[in-house]
């Protein structure tokens, strides 16, 4: 009589992943969970893409398939390669596997820049490529160890009182796999101090927090100490758009914002972002979200008060 074959250890890990994912996010949505910077998702069907916004993370599929786009650049993954992001950026996500039967599950681990840089200070064992970078986002090869330090990180879930003595230390471990992946060149870009893409992570961080403010390239440049015109080339290489063009884009989903979530009028919340004429907004909102503001917030109002739309 032939034996059964072992199930092998990525088995196994993606079928505890698959199990307590699919318990934290019983339905179509993104989830929170008690490990700060980790949350799970669920989509019980494919969806076309929809603009989101990635910040730098790792992506999971533990079951179906997904796809994000930059640009014109397509990053398409699955069970066997993971999504890893650099960059706060604007792009847009489908899913392209998933049904009630086996729905799309996978996770979103926030990355920690600052603990990358600091296992790159602290190893000079870890393998450096000169491979260059061109973009902000890659898939990688999902390996065993890598998965299985993930299925560790998700089974604290079960385990909630060691989530804050051993989270930070799988989390760890996860980060140094990362460093060892084919996608540590793209770390390496951001994280390693003085690289460019460090610089050009320094710009956005401060787009980020004075979106409102008149944004001069030339001193921002100077800022992170880059000329004006290899500023704008790895910008453009980086966020697959030009420093304005992402200013606006910050300022509009700003705006978006504090129309649905605290109810200013289009006029008030063009004002806040930095918009001094209220027509310019509505036109600038209209090419963005290709519907003017006051008729997008009271669609997007309508639409989560159907049940069935509500991913939560």
């Amino acid at each position: 009589m032939t034996s059964p074959m072992p199930i092998t250890a990525p088995a196994t890990a993606s079928s505890s992943l698959c199990r307590i994912i699919s318990a934290h996010a019983p339905t179509t949505g993104d989830f929170g969970t008690p490990i700060g910077n980790l949350s799970v998702y669920r989509r019980n069907e494919p969806a076309p893409l929809v603009t989101c916004i990635v910040e730098p993370s790792i992506v999971l599929v533990v079951q179906g398939a997904k796809e994000l786009v930059i640009g014109s650049d397509a990053y398409p993954y699955d069970t066997s390669r993971f999504l890893v992001t650099s960059l706060n950026i604007p792009a847009t996500s489908a899913v392209t596997t998933a049904s009630e039967a086996e729905p799309c599950l996978g996770l979103v681990l926030k990355l920690d820049l600052r603990m990358l840089a600091e296992l790159i200070a602290q190893d000079g064992r870890l393998p450096v490529s000169n491979q260059p970078v061109n973009g902000s986002a890659g898939v990688g090869t999902l390996s065993p160890k890598l998965m299985e330090g993930f299925r560790r990180l998700i089974e604290l879930l079960e385990e909630p009182d060691a989530i804050p003595v051993l989270g930070p230390l799988i989390q760890r471990e996860i980060h140094y796999r990362l460093l060892l992946s084919d996608q540590a060149p793209l770390l390496r870009s951001i994280a390693s101090v003085g690289s460019k893409g460090h610089r050009i992570a320094k710009a956005i961080d401060w787009m980020k927090l004075n979106y409102a403010a008149p944004l001069r390239v030339e001193e921002l440049a100077s800022q992170v100490q880059m000329g004006l015109s290899t500023f704008h080339q790895h910008f453009r290489q980086l966020t697959a758009m030009s420093p304005l063009q992402y200013q606006k884009w910050l300022r509009l989903n700003e705006a978006k914002r504090l129309m649905l979530n605290e109810n200013l009028d289009a006029a008030t919340a063009g004002f806040k972002v930095g918009y001094e004429s209220p027509s310019q907004f509505s036109r600038e909102y209209g090419r963005q979200f290709g519907i003017p503001p006051k008729r997008d917030i009271a669609e997007l109002r309508q639409s989560a008060n159907r049940p069935e739309s509500n991913g939560r």
